[in-house]
């Protein structure tokens, strides 16, 4: 009687069959990493967009009711620090204590949220926030910057070594409420032909029409 065998691999082919999966993984690596990395920005664009939503509601209800307790950050001098603007989103019940570690943190950016009951209550962020928060305004224009990600000074280029997200890319949302990620080569006017008015109105301006990224943001850990 004859059996019918399939004959084994010989050690050539195992070889060829071992390095096409390699090559494979190889090709797909980067296409892995940059879906990856495009979900983490993702998730901190909510994130952010959570944290301006608040903000949106305390102002509209400050104008809405003449009072100016509730406004923008920039519209308060006793707003120098994001520990400070946080504290009065939570003081007034705009965001709830658990969501401020929620949305200040992303990968590579680890801080950690400490809030005092009060009444009122008070926050306390130390380490590295994900998010940058400027001193925007009442008479700031739509497409004035409200926050970006904490790796990203307007109109400078992307560093590996800053968090979050390296020189991957930034993430803006803007006073009118749309937000956007960018790549890193439209991190600067060279990224728009160097046309300032293209790069405004693509990335926004800062509060004031200001050029100084540092002075016109809230201190941030």
């Amino acid at each position: 009687m004859n059996k019918n065998t399939t004959p084994a691999f010989t050690l050539i082919e195992l070889l060829v069959v071992i390095s096409i999966i390699a090559i494979l993984a190889l090709l797909a690596g980067p296409a892995i990493t940059q879906a990856l990395t495009k979900g983490q920005m993702t998730g901190t664009m909510n994130n952010a967009r959570q944290l301006y939503l608040a903000g949106f509601q305390m102002a509209t209800d400050g104008a809405a009711n003449s009072n100016s307790a509730y406004s923008w950050p920039g519209d308060d001098p006793a707003l120098t620090s994001l520990d400070a603007y946080c504290s009065k989103l939570v003081a007034n019940d705009y965001l709830k204590a658990g969501d401020v570690q929620k949305i200040l943190n992303a990968p590579g950016a680890n801080c950690n949220v400490t809030v005092a009951p009060g009444p009122p209550a008070s926050v306390t962020i130390a380490g590295k926030s994900a998010l940058k928060v400027y001193k925007l305004k009442e008479v700031d224009a739509a497409n004035t910057i409200f926050s970006v990600t904490s790796n990203y000074a307007y109109n400078a280029p992307l560093d590996t070594t800053k968090v979050p997200f390296g020189d991957k890319g930034f993430i803006v949302i803007r006073k009118g409420g749309d937000a956007s990620v960018y790549r890193k080569n439209e991190a600067t006017q060279s990224g728009w032909n160097n046309d300032p008015d293209k790069f405004a109105a693509a990335i926004g301006r800062l509060p004031g029409d200001s050029t100084d990224d540092a002075a016109s943001a809230l201190t941030n850990p």
